[in-house]
């Protein structure tokens, strides 16, 4: 563990720009960059810079090595694992409606793997060990080989061990087969991830030793005071024992944060830079892909609007915003028209706001662009905790999560005539529960279809439940009343608009393009808990672990709605393999298709999965270092 000293001088590198070439002085001294003189815009210059990107490997027919290299981002070399020598691997540009071959050789000395995230294809060529193959040998080269039946922006990474931390990852894009109803000039390829020149063996370690090992933002004497200040000093004192009881931080945003981590663009550090031209009046096609290990990032491009068109490869109901916030393994494509010449940033900050990456989209190479300040670190709140403090009595208020008895709150004193709670699923709408008798609450029939299920589009309708075995030390804490995920644009997130009129993109906005593909009801739900002991490092789903748990069964041909409850005080991206997740924004005639979608804390969301696609299915939080316990193995049976 660092000392006390060292943890002093971190704290004063993130503050205070540096002198010296550490790259957390880099961090923050970037920070104070301004753009440079302009130079003449040049058709040379415009080739000079698209050789900066990725490397780009198109065709059908694909020659991949996995290999050691040493690489240094940081001032220290260290040994990675890549995919044809480069961080990121090869771009793969493939074509909807055709066959592609893989052939990837294991030059490690251990197994290993690589899975195409996000594409629709046989169980045995999803590459995922242990569920849909064994994983690739030392020495051997497996071929992959399947068809191509959808277009978009994806990427591929290793979903062995911990080799997707130390470099092996990179993007694909798949041209559709026919016109794209996505106009733009010019497309760049955003590829966003984290850099440890730990082992990522080393970190977990330390996590389960000591889970906020990496968090150096907890509450200090000063805070105390101004909780004092705002809250009074018996609101205050039992909102800290809340918190100590439960073994809790209120500022556990992140498990792994800037201190060990350099966040890249396109395999760039933030002191390098990457850069992308553009001419004025073009329409600029960005896609961003979210390839972190632990990262989110909030993006955002000072200076310009970007129009979502795309969500995780699959096109959407163009939507103008300010800002994003993508989840690890999440995809979003965006439209952006400068409208002058210019360097502007594409500003990608942690969710924690302990570090940053960017680029510039520029007309000219020797522009810079101004790098905005990181926003200010947000503060879990109740809501964080599937509670709506709305009206409560804090100063009488109990709460138990310790996790080692039954009870998951004290409710005691608590004034339900007040609390409001929002299990519409479907927008904005809360519950008032005054007078409510909880016993024959009623629901609206309005939405329900024959099978007593909330309809296809709309959402669940069913009560939250918390089954045995929630209960024990394994999990700390059950959300209560968790709130729909849907309009949340996520901690960190909520008063930008308010704060810097900056739209910021919601689960909400997004419809898909064209109308929705199977438009059944669902004939059952699956309720699944995402769980975990953030104090011991374990996490689980319903509070079983991956090795313990059974695979969730699921019968060919059948619709399902799958509703995720958050029951940790952690922003976990949910990836469902080999089928879509059809997310339920409120509108049943285009329901939007993601392979990755994002449970905010304390919250819950829903969405529907046509079991079309047989075979063994891995379904998982894509958090690096949450995955070997909060995993599950999806079985799609023959009826």
């Amino acid at each position: 563990m660092a000392s006390k000293n060292t943890l002093s001088n971190i704290q004063k590198l993130v503050l205070e720009p540096q002198s010296s070439l550490s790259r957390r002085r880099f961090v923050m001294g970037a920070a104070s960059a301004m753009m440079l003189a302009s130079l003449p815009f040049t058709q040379s210059v415009l080739a000079a810079s698209m050789r900066q990107g990725l490397t780009t490997l198109s065709g059908k027919l694909f020659d991949l090595s996995i290999d050691y290299q040493t690489v240094n981002f940081t001032g220290t070399d260290v040994r990675a694992t890549v995919v044809n020598q480069s961080i990121p691997g090869p771009l793969l540009r493939w074509k909807e409606g055709e066959t592609v071959t893989l052939r990837v050789k294991n030059n490690l000395d251990v197994f290993s793997s690589i899975h195409w995230h996000g594409i629709i294809l046989p169980a045995k060529m999803d590459g995922v060990p242990g569920i849909s193959f064994e994983g690739i040998a030392p020495g051997e080269t497996f071929e992959y080989h399947f068809s191509v039946e959808q277009s978009g922006t994806y990427w591929y990474h290793s979903h062995s061990g911990f080799q997707e931390q130390t470099g092996m990852y990179g993007a694909i894009v798949i041209d559709p087969k026919d016109s794209d109803p996505v106009v733009y000039d010019r497309e760049y390829v955003v590829m966003l991830s984290d850099w440890s020149d730990e082992e990522p063996e080393s970190i977990y370690a330390k996590l389960k030793k000591q889970s906020d090992y990496y968090n150096f933002r907890e509450r200090t004497l000063v805070d105390l005071f101004d909780d004092i200040s705002d809250n009074g000093l018996v609101n205050t004192w039992n909102a800290r024992a809340m918190w100590n009881k439960g073994r809790m931080s209120d500022r556990d945003i992140s498990d792994v944060t800037g201190y060990t981590y350099t966040y890249l663009m396109n395999g760039n550090t933030p002191e390098k830079g990457w850069q992308g031209l553009f001419r004025k009046g073009e329409r600029v096609r960005l896609r961003f892909i979210n390839s972190a290990a632990m990262s989110i990032f909030d993006v955002r491009i000072p200076g310009l609007k970007m129009t979502v068109v795309a969500s995780d490869g699959q096109n959407i109901q163009p939507v103008s915003v300010d800002e994003f916030r993508i989840g690890v393994a999440e995809t979003f494509d965006v439209i952006v028209e400068p409208e002058v010449d210019n360097a502007y940033c594409i500003f990608a900050q942690s969710i924690d706001r302990t570090g940053f990456t960017y680029g510039s989209l520029t007309s000219d190479l020797a522009l810079k662009p101004l790098i905005p300040p990181m926003d200010p670190v947000a503060v879990l709140a109740h809501r964080d905790m599937g509670m709506n403090m709305k009206g409560m009595d804090h100063g009488s208020m109990q709460m138990d999560m310790s996790g080692n008895d039954d009870k998951a709150m004290d409710m005691k004193g608590m004034d339900h005539s007040a609390m409001q709670m929002d299990m519409s699923g479907n927008g904005d709408k809360t519950m008032n529960m005054k007078g409510m008798d909880h016993g024959s609450m009623q629901m609206d029939m309005n939405k329900v279809s024959a099978t007593g299920l909330g309809l296809a589009g709309y959402g669940s309708n069913n009560e939250i439940k918390h089954i045995s075995s929630e209960f024990g030390p394994q999990v700390d804490m059950r959300a209560m009343s968790p709130r729909s995920g849907l309009t949340d644009p996520g901690i960190g997130l909520r008063d930008h608009q308010i704060l810097y009129q900056r739209k910021v993109l919601t689960y909400a906005d997004i419809r898909g393009l064209t109308p929705t593909r199977d438009k059944r009801q669902p004939s059952r739900e699956i309720q699944l808990h995402l769980t975990g002991n953030m104090s011991r490092y374990m996490w689980s789903v319903n509070g079983i672990k991956f090795a313990d748990a059974a695979p969730l069964e699921l019968e060919f041909g059948e619709r399902v709605r799958i509703t995720l409850v958050n029951d940790t005080m952690m922003t976990h991206p949910m990836h469902l393999h080999g089928m879509w997740s059809e997310l339920e924004t409120g509108d049943p005639d285009f329901i939007p298709r993601k392979h990755t979608v994002i449970v905010q804390p304390g919250s819950s969301i829903s969405y529907l999965v046509t079991a079309d696609a047989l075979g063994s299915w891995a379904y998982h939080c894509h958090l690096l270092f949450h995955m070997p316990g909060m995993f599950r193995r999806v079985q799609v049976n023959n009826a």
